[in-house]
């Protein structure tokens, strides 16, 4: 029979759905699980529950939803303590965001169907930790790099504008002292021009005798 369900979600079919995914966060089981299961008690698509849970629901069990999770993790180290045989071993792994954790547990679930994880898995989440640490590594060196050169350029900024600054100065001073030359030598020039004015004799005339002016020449 084809679900085709689309009336609005109650309050009590809210409820179901989050009491049913947080159980199945307990007990190691998928999302999708929990999705399938609600969807075939009220008669609605898996995905339909899915998006219910993500767009509405979830953000209002977020800390059920971390209870959920320490519970698994505890109810799995009960078990390996105990030293019952699982079909899979149980591994336990470095401490890392949980985020990342969480979403190689969840597809290792999706992949194999059980609550357990995979040596593949473990190994591939591994070398992928690796990798984004060596990755990490590199950019936080490539930015002491970026900031110890920085540094460098503020320097050599500053000293440019230290010589930028003391050049400055010089050719004022340069200019200050090209002017006072240039009045000393005008005052020169003007004081030359004079004394040669005052050393020439005014010059002397005489008539002839059919009465025109003649210059008498110097000395005479």
């Amino acid at each position: 029979m084809v679900k085709v369900r689309q009336d609005a979600w109650s309050h009590e079919d809210d409820l179901l759905l989050a009491e049913t995914v947080l159980r199945h966060i307990r007990e190691g089981s998928t999302q999708l699980n929990a999705f399938e299961e609600v969807g075939d008690k009220l008669n609605r698509t898996s995905a339909a529950c899915g998006f219910r849970w993500n767009a509405e629901v979830r953000s209002k069990y977020e800390n059920a939803i971390d209870l959920a999770k320490r519970q698994r993790k505890e109810k799995k180290r009960a078990i390996a303590a105990a030293g019952q045989k699982l079909s899979k071993p149980v591994i336990e792994l470095p401490q890392t965001e949980e985020g990342q954790l969480e979403s190689i547990i969840e597809e290792s679930e999706k992949t194999n169907g059980t609550g357990t994880l995979t040596i593949d898995t473990v190994i591939r989440f591994l070398k992928e930790l690796k990798r984004d640490y060596y990755a990490s590594n590199q950019s936080k060196n490539t930015l002491e790099q970026y900031k110890k050169n920085n540094l460098k350029l503020h320097e050599q900024v500053n000293q440019l504008e230290k010589q930028l600054a003391q050049t400055e100065a010089q050719l004022s001073t340069i200019q200050e002292d090209y002017q006072v030359f240039i009045q000393i030598m005008d005052r020169a020039r003007k004081m030359t021009v004079l004394d040669d004015q005052g050393s020439m004799p005014s010059p002397a005339f005489r008539m002839d005798k059919n009465g025109n002016l003649q210059q008498l020449a110097q000395g005479n």
